[in-house]
């Protein structure tokens, strides 16, 4: 009997200390550090999502006079894994400012996402696999994604039909507009993105020192044709086209979305407005183009 009495106050004590514990002023509730994305996550540069799928009547898209939605910086695949910076409530959803390897870029703001396109994890997740695929299936993806729309921040042609669900929009919307609320589109790095199940870097900048320079420098459109290699990448100020063969090229475009063009045809416009160098970097780089060899030989 007295060990059962013994037994009962160190257990009520040890609860009491809990409580206690729990309730003093240096006491918190532990939380997630990491997210991982279970479906395509849209991150954005602003933690209103609202504003920019639905605005005050909840079916205005955020569109700027070039019909592009800025916001966007990108879409992350499943399996990104993500860094939880800060928790923002908006209303009944939960809003996380992240910081991700997949998208390395300073941005004052800070980058956001939508908790309902991840799972959050207490424990460092493993980084997405990135695994380069062969060269035809990169370059089927790549005509796959011919008639794409343009999107700025897009690199998920198929869309995110879980918009409509997160961010219904009030009545029907235009085709048009459907393709946008779903970022059913691609922009120019992100069709390459895309096609490499995100291996390659993300955004155009990075796209100037990716692989090895091939020697453009002084030739003519027609030369520089005539060395170009399927994959090969010809870029510049906010822009880059891919080599598909030995006649094309394929790109998206702000006014024509993705489309195959013709590989010397398009060496041919770029020549008119820029000259081809070895090198982005230095005085004038705004008036260059640069060929990429990124492809393992």
């Amino acid at each position: 009997m007295t060990r059962v009495f013994v037994i009962v106050v160190l257990s009520l004590s040890i609860i009491s200390c809990w409580k206690q514990d729990s309730n003093s002023p240096g006491a918190q509730t532990k939380e997630a550090r990491y997210a991982v994305a279970v479906l395509p996550t849209p991150v954005l540069n602003t933690p209103d999502f609202n504003s920019v799928f639905g605005g005050s009547d909840k079916r205005t898209l955020k569109l700027t006079s070039k019909n592009l939605i800025e916001e966007v910086e990108f879409i992350a695949l499943p399996h990104t894994v993500f860094v939880i910076e800060e928790r923002i409530r908006k209303g009944s959803r939960e809003i996380l400012r992240v910081t991700t390897k997949d998208y390395p870029y300073h941005a004052a703001g800070g980058y956001y996402i939508d908790s309902r396109f991840v799972e959050k994890r207490f424990e460092k997740p493993q980084e997405r696999r990135r695994k380069l695929p062969d060269k035809d299936t990169i370059i089927k993806k790549l005509i796959a994604a011919d008639g794409a729309i343009y999107v700025w921040g897009g690199n998920y042609s198929k869309g995110i039909p879980e918009m409509l669900e997160f961010y219904k929009p009030s009545g029907t919307l235009p085709n048009d507009a459907l393709k946008m609320w779903t970022l059913k589109g691609v922009d120019c790095s992100g069709l390459l993105y895309e096609a490499t199940g995100g291996y390659t870097p993300r955004n155009t900048d990075s796209l100037f020192s990716f692989g090895i320079s091939v020697d453009v420098k002084g030739l003519s459109p027609d030369e520089i044709a005539k060395k170009l290699k399927p994959l090969d990448i010809i870029v510049y100020k906010r822009h880059v086209l891919i080599v598909l063969n030995s006649r094309e090229v394929i790109e998206s475009a702000i006014s024509r979305g993705v489309h195959v063009k013709n590989l010397l045809s398009a060496v041919r416009a770029v020549s008119e407005i820029m000259q081809p160098a070895n090198d982005y970097k230095g005085d004038g780089k705004g008036d260059k183009f640069v060929v990429r060899r990124w492809y393992p030989e």
